[in-house]
């Protein structure tokens, strides 16, 4: 169902690109400063080379509501990221500032590491009647440190120490933070210290097949590679995967396969991880990803959304798993009180409302338009995604080779997209294998004029960005 947002502080972004573009790139008066301008360049030269989002979206977001930023320079955007899907509802939903305001009015400690609150209390309560029934019946919560890297290190720690084992199991293309444990089990690790599976693919199948054949035979590996005594794995302390890969390139887990690893592990008592930092609260069409599939893991990793915009991250488990020694996983700010007020408030939001729900309806519409704009475009490779979470790879179908089964991937138009995409008061991100993928993350709240604006957009760029590559390649053109 659609969820009419209260009237927002900043006006939104259009219902058409002219309406939106209306003020956003008037001239300035002679002599007024650019302020945006210098602190974009003072960030340059203070912050470390490591800064991502900054070099691709060169903006000062200055106020937000909803969907829309609006820059220090004026100009309004449509923001498809999300702080990277952290923001279910949007920039500063009513509900959210409500619950902060609440705990901040009510003289409340703000920092209590881990003692017992109402806040938490509350938080704790609506997290479990959200989790699926299978788990949620028997669960223990740890709270992390702030970020969903650190409540990876705590999962893979967990497994370790009940199971008494030190492998781990993870998949190719996979992303589970910036650690050094989480870095491990990532697809991008270069000292692997994991056993690396293959993840189930349809458009670059690692069999050549794809579809269910190709699951079943990514299946049939994994299998294979736990009871051979020769694989060179031993008995691991977990399995770590993520029910829809999103750095990856949004790549979605068939159903049977994931329900195929659920029954491989636990005929072989090897702890399921399901990593929902970003696939949590609603994002794919459910509540929780792994629900598609009916599978029920015994660790979730919770993160992002849960803390509704501010810094909060979980591991939830099986209690049988819960073997740790006082001490054995803490942090100064695994206490933080306004994120678990926003957290609890963003989670009953998005129950109460069908949200998951709403994800999943107005998710297939946008993919389902974008298939469509497949069919006029050879440079869209592949248009892929579950609910709200939503990955177009852009391909240079003029570079296959005769053995090639697709076209390789385009990342230099990727960006160019990405370049257009913000020209145009879009915020998207960039993912997959080789950065070619255009990610589309927008808030649960997003309607269906929004979704409208959204799509128009982003044809209106890659058709821009197609005429401004095309000198520079033989092919993306239609």
């Amino acid at each position: 169902m659609a969820v009419t947002e209260p009237a927002p502080a900043v006006p939104p972004a259009a219902r058409t690109c002219d309406e939106s573009r209306a003020g956003a790139d008037e001239p300035r008066a002679a002599g007024e400063p650019v302020a945006h301008e210098g602190i974009l360049r003072r960030q340059s030269q203070r912050e470390s080379a490591a800064r991502t989002y900054a070099r691709s979206l060169p903006i000062v977001p200055v106020r937000a509501r909803g969907l829309t930023i609006e820059g220090a320079d004026g100009r309004r955007y449509l923001d498809c990221l999300s702080g990277a899907g952290t923001l279910a509802l949007g920039h500063n939903h009513p509900v959210v500032l409500e619950a902060i305001r609440k705990v901040l009015d009510s003289g409340a400690p703000l920092h209590v590491l881990d003692l017992a609150t109402p806040v938490k209390d509350a938080f704790t309560t609506e997290l479990f009647a959200t989790l699926p029934a299978g788990l949620a019946d028997d669960a223990r919560i740890q709270f992390c440190g702030p970020a969903g890297t650190d409540a990876v290190e705590a999962a893979l720690k967990l497994v370790r120490t009940a199971t008494g084992r030190r492998g781990v199991l993870a998949f190719s293309g996979a992303y589970h933070g910036m650690t050094a444990g989480a870095l491990d089990a990532s697809g991008g690790a270069t000292d692997v210290r994991v056993a690396r599976l293959p993840f189930p693919q349809d458009y670059r199948c690692p069999f050549g097949v794809g579809g269910d054949r190709g699951a079943e035979l990514a299946a049939r590996w994994t299998e294979n590679a736990l009871d051979d005594p020769k694989s060179g794995i031993p008995a691991p302390a977990g399995m770590i995967l993520e029910p829809v890969q999103g750095e990856g390139g949004v790549i979605p887990a068939p159903d049977a396969w994931l329900r195929r690893m659920r029954e491989i592990t636990a005929a072989r008592s090897i702890p399921l991880i399901a990593d929902e930092v970003q696939t949590g609260v609603g994002r794919t069409g459910a509540f929780w990803a792994v629900e598609h599939s009916g599978v029920v893991p015994d660790v979730m990793v919770l993160s992002k959304a849960i803390g509704g915009s501010l810094p909060l991250a979980v591991v939830v488990y099986r209690s049988a798993l819960d073997a740790w020694e006082p001490g054995a996983h803490a942090g100064t700010f695994r206490g933080n009180q306004l994120a678990m007020a926003a957290g609890a408030a963003t989670l009953a939001y998005v129950r109460q409302n069908r949200l998951a729900e709403r994800a999943g309806t107005l998710g297939a519409r946008m993919l389902g338009r974008l298939q469509g704009l497949a069919a006029a475009h050879p440079c869209i490779g592949d248009v892929r995604g579950r609910g709200l979470m939503i990955g177009v790879e852009l391909v240079d179908p003029e570079a296959a080779g005769p053995d090639d089964l697709v076209p390789p991937p385009a990342p230099e138009l990727a960006k160019a997209v990405q370049r257009q995409c913000l020209d145009r008061g879009l915020i998207v991100e960039l993912g997959g294998r080789h950065n070619a993928v255009v990610r589309l993350l927008p808030p649960l709240t997003l309607t269906d004029e929004q979704a409208a604006a959204v799509l128009d957009r982003f044809a209106d760029a890659l058709a821009a960005a197609e005429r401004a590559h095309r000198p520079h390649s033989s092919g993306l053109s239609h």
